[in-house]
């Protein structure tokens, strides 16, 4: 069982402790096979949504619930879900994600249109913003749209696309050059059967997600599929990685307590040299370093969610924070439990074995633990200068 004594800090209310309490139940007996990893984010979506937990990733208005996000709320939901399986926390990660952009800037017809279908499970999404030569540098992007008419044509490619070959929808950021770098991109949400898109190449990576290279060649979108203003693809997209980077954190946390929790055990029930593991100093150093990395975790990220619940216009340096530091840290957890595990750790089929492979992307996508670091220190100098 996790630890869920944190949920009585002063960041949580009784909805927030009545939510985890009951999505902690439907997780424990959420097992579904990997085998056929498409397979499995579509049951996942699908079981997500028929039991509500949706709801979350989207307002009243459109079948979720509020009237816009609970950032607390979607951490929870993610550490929960990390801590049992990694392939559900992405499943519901991406339909946030995926639909962010139409939730907080698209129009009346495209929230009707999009939301309800993600909110019950019967409509993936996808988020698509980086490309083979730009990721963290969103300035960068070289896929252009260009306007004809009442429609928007893409030209380019998308690399790295999380749900890309299952979604059902793509929202997706190109040059339409009102002005120079991120002042000239738009955001689009492109339907996956629309002519001119293509999933280019399918991407193994070593904790099989879906990913995938899309290709677009003459892509024709309506004008009305546009999200947001015209040139405010760069402000649509950091608003959106501004309430989902926290729950990066999120994820990462759930995955370190599991660690964790894997550690314990096995030190309570290894016996070397004639007494249980535990009782090593050693050990019992690493464990100390374990359980504090996870609640420095956590005070970061539910600080970051709390402080958006509270009405923040933006968090970017304590989402920033977060995610670097929950992420980082998991990672140092999750490899001292392998360390504790020993040869056993590195066995495949052992969940210290598959967190292993989970976390390492989680440093990587949403902004690079290096690309964090730049963003806390120009958000710490703009402080300083009153």
């Amino acid at each position: 069982m996790p630890d869920g004594s944190f949920l009585h800090w002063p960041f949580f209310e009784d909805r927030h402790r009545d939510f985890a309490s009951r999505l902690r139940d439907f997780a424990a007996d959420l097992r579904v096979s990997h085998d056929d990893v498409d397979a499995a984010c579509r049951t996942l979506v699908r079981r997500l949504g028929e039991a509500g937990w949706l709801r979350a990733v989207a307002p009243e208005a459109h079948g979720g619930q509020g009237d816009t996000y609970d950032v607390r709320t979607l951490c929870l939901a993610r550490e929960t879900l990390a801590y049992r399986d990694g392939l559900a926390d992405f499943a519901f990660a991406m339909q946030g994600l995926g639909t962010g952009p139409v939730t907080l800037f698209g129009s009346d017809d495209l929230k009707r249109r999009i939301l309800p279908g993600v909110v019950r499970g019967e409509r993936i999404a996808a988020f698509a913003l980086s490309e083979p030569e730009a990721g963290s540098d969103v300035a960068a992007l070289a896929t252009a749209a260009r306007i004809e008419g009442g429609e928007a044509i893409l030209d380019g490619e998308k690399t790295w696309i999380s749900n890309g070959g299952i979604a059902d929808h793509y929202v997706v950021f190109a040059r339409t050059g009102e002005a120079p770098g991120a002042r000239g991109l738009s955001a689009f949400l492109v339907e996956a059967d629309n002519p001119g898109l293509t999933v280019a190449e399918r991407i193994d990576v070593i904790a099989p997600h879906p990913l995938a290279r899309l290709r677009f060649e003459g892509c024709r979108v309506p004008l009305a599929h546009r999200i947001g203003a015209p040139g405010a693809g760069f402000k649509v997209a950091m608003a959106t990685l501004d309430v989902f980077r926290s729950t990066v954190g999120a994820a990462a946390l759930g995955f370190a307590r599991r660690a964790l929790d894997e550690a314990l055990e096995r030190a309570r029930t290894r016996h070397l040299f004639g007494a249980p593991m535990g009782e090593l100093p050693l050990t019992q150093a690493a464990l100390a370093e374990m359980a504090t990395d996870v609640d420095t975790s956590a005070l970061l990220v539910y600080r970051a969610a709390w402080t958006k619940d509270m009405g923040a216009p933006r968090v970017t340096r304590e989402a920033a924070m977060a995610k670097m530091v929950a992420t980082e840290s998991a990672q140092s957890v999750i490899d001292k439990a392998v360390q504790i595990f020993g040869g056993l750790g590195v066995t495949k089929g052992v969940p210290v074995e598959a967190l292993y492979r989970e976390i390492r992307a989680l440093r990587i996508y949403e902004g690079a633990t290096e690309v964090q670091k730049i963003v806390i220190a120009r958000e710490t100098l703009k402080g300083a200068g009153g």
